[in-house]
């Protein structure tokens, strides 16, 4: 099977490519990469180094796609990963929309033209802002978990989120553009005969993930104490309670290998991916953590609201679980000591692959 990962030079491309050469389970991988992010250009060559042919793309341009040979699967890890994304003054919404909506588009026509397959990579974005950030949570030492005693909303249960949670507006700019390309994805696959599969992604993490906080907070957290850098709990009065799950983008591998093998008739197109509550971390937690392994470092308090935050937010992978026989390999712990280490050994981390932004 030959495979083309777009963003292969983004963190999560670049984890999955070096894990599918290594798996061997697919005969060629194409990666393509417009380079625009800081630390691209060292993923490109290590990429290059393992035989992965790379190849420089921007996905808003149809004529970058146009020479790229043909694969029977594209993994599309190609995104603005950002939630604030078109709202923060970094990019604009028309540049979001670019990235994230016209360029799932683009890799459409691609996949339409030469007969692949897509696998889409999503977010847990997709779902609605309104009720998690109305949900009533209680602190259960030092991280809020959902208050079971007013009922739920419709989707949430036990486990977490689940597909059937509610995806109405307000869900972010860049979750409504994900969503979109979500939807134009399922509807291209019927309709020009080729398969299409949206992989709802949680929080990834992992050592080399770029450094910024909106983009990969666990990472960019212990990068940030391990540097002594200025670190803020934003939002739910300052405490950092706030909890988010956490999945290293190599346990996506084993889903992905299924579902470039295919056909799977009958199985769910759209199924969440997270580390579950098993892996789900607090800031406040994340800072005891660090703590335990660096010393002491002060966190400031901020009160101050910010659109699109939210105080828990878990994905539920049950439907993951039950189609594909998927969870994740690596605990949270696990994942933690890599970026540590990672932290180590490149203390300049955040100045190459990173921007000037600080706090959380």
């Amino acid at each position: 099977m030959r495979v083309l990962i777009t963003g292969a030079c983004g963190f999560v491309g670049s984890t999955l490519a070096r894990e599918l050469v290594a798996s061997g389970s697919v005969s060629r991988v194409v990666g393509i990469d417009s380079l625009v992010r800081p630390g691209a250009e060292t993923n490109r060559l290590v990429l290059r180094r393992l035989g992965v042919e790379m190849r420089h793309a921007d996905l808003r341009a149809p004529s970058d796609l146009e020479a790229l040979p043909a694969v029977d699967v594209v993994v599309d890890a190609a995104a603005n990963s950002s939630v604030l994304a078109g709202v923060d003054g970094w990019t604009s919404s028309r540049q979001l929309l670019e990235h994230n909506l016209v360029g799932t588009l683009n890799v459409l026509e691609y996949c339409k033209r030469v007969g692949a397959g897509l696998i889409l990579l999503s977010t847990s974005r997709v779902y609605s802002i309104l009720p998690l950030a109305g949900l009533r949570v209680r602190d259960a030492g030092g991280a809020y978990e959902p208050d079971v005693t007013g009922g739920l909303p419709d989707g949430l249960g036990a486990e977490g989120v689940s597909e059937g949670f509610s995806t109405e507006p307000p869900i972010s700019l860049y979750g409504a553009a994900k969503l979109a390309s979500e939807k134009v994805a399922l509807e291209y696959g019927p309709a020009f005969g080729f398969p299409v599969w949206i992989d709802r992604c949680g929080v990834l993490a992992g050592a080399g993930q770029f450094g910024r906080a909106d983009q990969g907070i666990f990472s960019y957290w212990i990068h940030s104490w391990a540097q002594r850098r200025p670190l803020r709990y934003i939002g739910f009065r300052g405490t950092g309670l706030q909890v988010r799950d956490c999945l290293h983008p190599a346990d996506l591998v084993p889903l992905l290998e299924q579902q470039i093998r295919g056909p799977s008739e009958g199985r769910a197109r759209v199924v969440n991916v997270s580390g579950g509550r098993r892996s789900a971390m607090s800031l406040l937690q994340l800072s005891r953590w660090c703590r335990e392994r660096l010393g002491e470092h002060p966190v400031e308090a901020d009160a101050g609201v910010r659109a699109f935050d939210v105080p828990w937010l878990v994905l539920d992978s049950s439907l993951a679980r039950q189609e594909w026989g998927w969870a994740p390999r690596r605990s949270t712990a696990d994942i933690l000591e890599e970026i540590l280490e990672h932290a180590r050994q490149h203390p300049d981390w955040l100045e190459m692959s990173g921007d000037a932004q600080v706090g959380h």
